[in-house]
């Protein structure tokens, strides 16, 4: 019973939320109301903070001083569930660009709005448009001076597990020579996993490690950054929450990573 209200009241005020302020970014970008950039820092928080209220998620936040002083960086974070976009949205107390796949934008309200308020939208089917959207992010983070936040799994994990990692993230921070933040999100596939269409309330953790320095680092060292970004996320997910996955084991001595 508890799972079916949390579901009901999700989608009900979800829905209302994304119509309410949804309609206010785009009118606004329409009218280029001179409000525009306070309402796309309030509004993204606002909304996310509704669809959490309205589900019975409660989020901890974890590491928030290494986000202090804000600067520009790429916010690189495992991917479970809607809910880790909810959490990230509604707690980070800085600026930021979101990076999600081109689909998103056709969400009627939603898409629009995230538009204007200058988050990024990339074509995952088409490698040359996918580039060419990695440069405008490139550019919006230089220009706004905001974190670009990324998932580099490309798509939700259905088992938790942590998937390989795609190369954009971590090509944009060296060619811009900012650092990446690494985080770790906990919980949240027990509340919505992907595929599923029901809610269960329950508690998301947020892991903020420290910034990974790019200083003096090429494309040439891309994989080592990944693969260096990747240890840390792995790092930080312990300890667990329930309905987290078990940890992943190495191929070869299937002891935990």
């Amino acid at each position: 019973m508890t799972r079916l209200i949390a579901t009901v009241r999700a989608y009900f005020f979800g829905v209302l939320s994304t119509l309410y302020h949804g309609t206010r970014v785009t009118v606004c970008a329409w009218l280029k109301c001179s409000r525009r950039e306070h309402i796309c820092w309030t509004t993204p928080r606002a909304w996310a903070g509704s669809m959490l209220w309205a589900a019975g998620v409660k989020v901890e936040v974890q590491g928030l001083e290494h986000l202090d002083p804000p600067r520009p960086a790429v916010l690189v974070s495992n991917h479970q569930s809607w809910f880790d976009v909810f959490a990230l949205a509604a707690k980070l107390p800085v600026d930021f660009r979101f990076v999600g796949k081109r689909e998103l934008t056709r969400i009627p309200f939603f898409g629009s709005a995230w538009i204007a308020c200058g988050n990024i939208a990339i074509d995952r089917r088409d490698r040359t448009s996918a580039i060419r959207s990695l440069a405008e992010a490139g550019k919006r983070l230089s220009d706004d001076k905001a974190l670009v936040i990324m998932f580099p799994e490309g798509t939700r994990s259905r088992d938790g597990e942590l998937l390989p990692f795609k190369k954009g993230a971590f090509v944009l921070a060296l060619q811009l020579g900012v650092p990446v933040i690494p985080v770790t999100i906990a919980g949240t596939r027990a509340i919505m996993p992907k595929g599923a269409w029901s809610v269960r309330p329950g508690t998301v953790q947020v892991r903020i490690g420290a910034p990974i320095d790019v200083s003096g680092l090429t494309e040439a060292d891309r994989d080592a950054l990944l693969q260096t970004t990747r240890e840390r996320i792995l790092a930080m997910r312990e300890p667990r929450l329930p309905g987290d996955a078990p940890p992943e084991l190495d191929a070869q001595t299937r002891k935990p990573l």
